[in-house]
């Protein structure tokens, strides 16, 4: 065998670890070190090489078996050929010894001074030239695994066709016994199916998206050649609070909601903060002077030791060791005298009542005391002082006093506007050790955002549109006086409970295809909710589900409070590159001039604002100037930046980092005239710029207004909740809301915000959203006929089916199993759990029962006979028992809406004990028939357990009332039931008399 292997040559090339080891000449002139020794040359060539014999041409060296022998280097030194014990190339060495490199690049780039780069491309180009990252996204989407939801989309359609065969067969098999059972049955299905179908082809394509708070940071925050001092390039926000009424909405919650908003983490000097007071009140005008004096030490106490949440209710009644993760060794000394201090704070607001009407009383009996002096000393009778409300500096308060007088109404007041905090420095200003006598502040920003106090003027005569009027007035303002580029609008029992999700949001307004989103919705999360979450108050399978999917196509839904707004799109701009969608469903996307009119009956809607703000923007936005300067530099400022090719409608890197000029008397005072109630007179104030008036669920209605001018929205979910805030859990409260929404869909199917009525511009499948947010409360009709059937079948001894034959009841048992298998997918990519599923099914049955079908019928009515609707205010103040936190569950406060559930729980009730006498004592007993009631009867009573439960109150006391009522409606059912089928003597046994 050796002798197969004696001689043989292989094709080798020159490569750095096969050349061979010999001395330099002395004639090289050349050194033994190595830093001097050339690199060997990397040519194409190739030599023939004997492994045997080794290469005859090859300098001074002896021959071995193993050496390669390849050409000689042109340079008149060889490298080393090195070799390990092993008899493998030691790359390492060779490169220390050569001084080779890896060529250039961004991963290593050759310090030697004396080479200027020719032959490699270098030049003078350096390392910290390569080094620069790459352009990245502020924000991603994350797709649902497939795993997931591509059998989610299968049984969605298994379920559709097991649903069109369903409806089919029940339509081609009446049961000729009862007709009327049939028919009520058939036609209640048929609706179930559309609202099903409505509710679920929204949700097909799920998404989760995810933000980049550290491409964020260094794109906007960070040293540039545009900013070479790092200060902050991030456009300006301006933060809106609504508050009505302080005796229904505490002003300590107010308060620490606006602590919560001042301690964010944003620039300080980019975070604009307004509460609207829409009563003009007084005591939320104290309650917000007392947060603001509770700032100077809350929020630098909360950016040194980075407290989280940043209420200070929240976070002093939170459970938890409150050291963990902190490190300042002054942290306890600091949070104990914080807690003191904000002890000392709450009594001051909660005394703010009696101490004002102390105030007034003191300060009326002096002017009186006046009055009647003044009177003796002159012969003229003077006028009786009238009994007014004074602030503490000893003047009258502008708004509505304790005792209403002209022009100190809770309807009738003039505007105010109170900037209680001042533009803060565009620097960061750091604070001092002997600034605070016991809290150390040093290395610390102690500046604090600008907060306004706002009051719109309310005069008699005047429609003031409710929260939207109010919500239209701190846009102007604003627009006047900070002009922030986005704005952030909360309810006041709502608060910051992630410092950063302002931040994240920005990464979606700011990323690119951003300048085309014009809200971005948080989920809306409620803290003081029963364990048990009787009455579906989190609302999570809207919020973690109907939500999520609406992102996945055009955006979600805008539903009240957190939410952030581009300025541009709120003034009824259309978007950038706006498309419209045609086709059958919308599957054609075609790009449309932002400056054509549409031709589809909608032009008014969809037309384009006037190109130059002098033709008609009076007309539209109203006579202020200053205003109408401002919406330009909006629409500027809030575009992202151009850094790179893909960046369309850009702005340049830098372009926010000039300093604000400070507020003067004439920039308020036109703040002041924009919120006058005459200002919207001949304008387009709530008929298409800012919150759109004319429903009670306003929100909504603004939403789809700006979608349906091509805008998209984006559903931001954060790790951490975003905001929280407050849920009513008491039954009565929970139903009035439910009560208020539902109203607000009536009205929306009743007016031209139908979404049947909508452009090209909305999606398809985003318009089936909003059909179905207009006609959900329609099902109240036939859900409450549907609850009856049962109770009809066991009155009757009839069903719906002549017989429960195996067709009805595979069709009933594969209905079933698709939409248990459907809730645990949807459970999957939701992250909703199986509880909270059931809880909604059984409140769904609740509500639907009972406040949609009062909203249809004062929808009706106000459509029909022209009765506005009002609606009081919820009150949020918390429970009388301090011992029990959830003691407002027990509470019951009678109303007309509980007769409903009632009476279908009651004939219900009544019906399973008839059906089952009626089996008992019958010759021939038809089980098939008491079971298919029984059954049905059952499952509706179980969807009514948390009503029952909530009826029974606190150690299931039930009221009277309750008794009486079922009782009534009982009798009156059964006595109706025999005039209308009298019993006789005749027994029917399978179609026989006897």
């Amino acid at each position: 065998m050796a002798s197969d292997h004696t001689n043989y040559t292989v094709f080798m090339p020159p490569t750095p670890d096969n050349q061979p080891g010999a001395a330099p000449t002395p004639a090289s002139g050349g050194s033994t070190k190595p830093e001097n020794l050339p690199l060997p040359r990397y040519t194409s060539g190739s030599k023939l090489v004997n492994r045997r014999s080794g290469d005859d041409g090859a300098a001074g060296g002896a021959k071995m078996d193993r050496w390669l022998s390849t050409e000689q280097v042109a340079s008149p030194s060889k490298s080393l050929l090195v070799r390990s014990q092993t008899g493998e190339f030691d790359h390492n060495r060779w490169l220390f010894e050569t001084q080779g490199t890896y060529g250039i690049g961004n991963a290593y780039w050759p310090q030697d001074d004396n080479d200027d780069g020719a032959g490699m491309g270098g030049g003078s180009v350096k390392m910290e030239d390569l080094v620069d990252k790459p352009w990245k996204p502020l924000s991603r989407k994350v797709a649902i695994p497939p795993g997931i939801l591509s059998p989610y989309r299968l049984l969605v359609l298994v379920r559709f066709v097991a649903l069109f065969l369903f409806l089919v067969w029940r339509a081609t098999n009446p049961n000729p016994d009862a007709m009327w059972l049939w028919g009520i049955s058939i036609v209640c299905e048929y609706w179930f199916a559309l609202s099903w179908l409505l509710d679920q082809m929204p949700k097909l394509n799920p998404i989760n998206r995810a933000a980049d708070l550290a491409a964020l940071r260094e794109k906007f925050e960070s040293k540039t050649p545009s900013n070479p001092t790092g200060r902050s390039d991030l456009p300006g926000l301006d933060v809106f609070i609504s508050t009505a009424d302080p005796y229904k909405e505490p002003p300590l919650v107010t308060a620490n909601t606006l602590l919560s908003i001042l301690a964010t983490d944003y620039p300080v000097e980019k975070l604009f903060v307004y509460i609207s007071d829409d009563g003009g009140a007084l005591l939320t005008f104290e309650a917000m002077a007392e947060a603001c004096a509770y700032a100077k030490v809350w929020v630098p106490f909360c950016r040194k030791h980075s407290i989280e949440p940043r209420n200070p209710e929240a976070y002093f009644t939170q459970k938890g060791d409150p050291t963990k993760g902190k490190k300042r060794p002054d942290f306890v000394k600091d949070r104990r005298w914080i807690k003191r201090e904000y002890d000392e704070y709450k009594v001051r607001i909660n005394d703010l009542p009696e101490a004002i009407k102390r105030r007034a009383k003191a300060m009326n009996a002096h002017e009186r005391k006046i009055a009647r002096e003044t009177a003796a000393a002159s012969s003229d009778a003077a006028p009786p002082p009238v009994k007014a409300t004074w602030m503490a500096d000893g003047t009258h308060w502008p708004g509505t006093w304790l005792d209403s007088a002209p022009d100190h109404g809770k309807g009738d007041h003039a505007s105010i506007i109170q900037v209680m905090i001042k533009n803060p420095h565009h620097d960061v200003v750091y604070g001092d050790a002997d600034d605070h006598a016991y809290l150390d502040f040093t290395n610390v920003d102690v500046r604090i955002p600008m907060f306004v106090y706002l009051s719109r003027e309310k005069r008699p005569g005047y429609d003031h549109n409710k929260k939207a009027g109010a919500m239209n007035a701190m846009v102007r303002a604003s627009a006047v006086l900070s002009n922030g580029p986005f704005m952030l609008n909360f309810d006041c029992d709502h608060y910051v409970y992630n410092c950063q999700a302002i931040r994240e949001a920005m990464c979606y307004m700011l990323d690119r295809g951003g300048d085309r989103i014009c809200y971005i919705q948080f989920p809306q999360r409620f803290e003081g909710i029963d364990p048990s979450d009787r009455y579906a108050n989190h609302n999570t399978v809207f919020f973690d589900g109907n939500m999520r999917a609406l992102d996945g196509l055009q955006g979600p839904m805008y539903v009240g409070t957190g939410c952030l707004f581009r300025r541009y799109a709120i003034y009824g701009f259309n978007p950038p590159r706006a498309v419209e969608y045609h086709g059958l469903v919308g599957q054609t996307r075609v790009p449309i001039d932002p400056h054509a009119r549409s031709g589809d009956g909608i032009a008014d809607e969809l037309r384009p604002l006037s190109d130059h703000p002098d033709h008609e923007a009076p007309q539209r936005f109203g006579k202020s100037k200053m205003f109408i300067e401002s919406i330009a530099v909006a629409e500027y400022q809030g575009r992202p930046l151009a850094d790179h090719p893909s960046v369309r409608n850009g702005r340049p890197a830098g372009a926010l980092l000039m300093p604000r000029p400070p507020l003067d008397a004439a920039t308020v005072a036109e703040a002041v005239s924009v919120i006058s109630c005459w200002y919207e007179d001949n304008t387009e104030w709530g008929l298409r710029v800012g919150w759109i008036y004319g429903s009670v669920t306003e929100d909504v209605v603004t939403g789809y207004r700006m979608q349906n001018r091509g805008w998209r929205s984006v559903y931001c979910i954060t790790k951490r909740d975003a905001f929280r805030g407050t849920a009513p859990i008491n039954l009565t409260d929970r139903l009035h809301q439910v009560l208020r929404w539902a109203t607000g869909s009536v009205e929306i199917f009743f007016s031209k915000n139908n979404a049947m009525l909508a452009s090209r511009r909305l999606m398809f499948l985003q318009r089936m959203s909003y059909i179905n947010v207009g006609i959900y409360p329609f099902t109240s009709l036939f859900l409450i006929m549907y609850c009856l059937l049962p109770a009809l079948s066991l009155f009757s001894g009839q069903f719906i089916v002549a017989t429960l034959d195996p067709t009805f009841l595979c069709y009933l048992l594969l209905i079933t199993v698709t939409l248990v298998l459907l809730c645990l997918l949807e459970v999957k990519w939701s992250g909703i759990g199986l509880e909270e599923w059931w809880r909604n099914e059984q409140f769904w049955v609740i509500g639907g029962t009972s406040a949609h079908l009062a909203a249809v019928l004062q929808g009706l009515l106000k459509v029909a006979a022209g009765i506005e609707i009002s609606f009081t205010l919820t009150a949020k103040a918390a429970a009388e028992d301090d011992d029990d936190p959830f003691a407002e569950l027990y509470l019951i406060k009678w109303t007309s809406l509980f007769i409903p559930p009632l009476a279908i729980i009651g004939i219900n009730i009544i019906a399973m004990v008839v059906g089952v006498s009626r089996c008992v004592y019958a010759e021939i007993p038809q089980y098939s028939k008491l079971l298919g009631g029984g059954f049905f009867s059952f499952w509706v009573l179980a969807h009514y357990y948390p009503f029952a439960k909530g009826l029974m109150g606190r150690r299931g006391r039930t009221p009277t009332i309750v008794y009486v009522w079922a009782g009534l409606i009982s009798i009156t059912v059964s006595l109706l039931w025999i005039t209308i089928s009298p019993p006789d003597d005749r027994v029917s046994q399978s179609g026989i008399e006897v």
